[in-house]
């Protein structure tokens, strides 16, 4: 599968338009993350277990958007993007979706 945030693949040419894939998850804050967190946010510094926690959250997304672009039979997901929401207090969703496509 490739994956661009590019509005087409250099050098291939689209076949078929599949429309918008999607992959989302909710990820609620870990309590000793939490204070972790709170004791470096006085200090200053990277939050690591935040960072973590995003990343895991953008690749559970990605895999998730990936799967429903191959069930419909797509080798290309086009102008990929991210989105963040808060759902409830400790929790957010991030959002993966881009244009599942057939590229040769």
């Amino acid at each position: 599968m490739i994956l661009t945030t590019l509005e087409g693949v250099p050098g291939k040419t689209i076949v078929e338009h599949y429309g918008i894939v999607q992959g989302s998850t909710i990820r609620a804050k870990h309590i000793g993350k939490d204070i972790m967190a709170s004791f470096k946010n006085l200090i200053g510094g990277e939050l690591k277990g935040y960072t973590e926690l995003l990343q895991e959250a953008r690749a559970e997304a990605i895999e998730r958007m990936q799967q429903q672009a191959t069930e419909l039979d797509a080798n290309a997901i086009l102008n990929i993007r991210f989105a963040t929401s808060s759902v409830a207090q400790g929790a957010a969703e991030l959002f993966a979706y881009g244009t599942a496509v057939k590229v040769e």
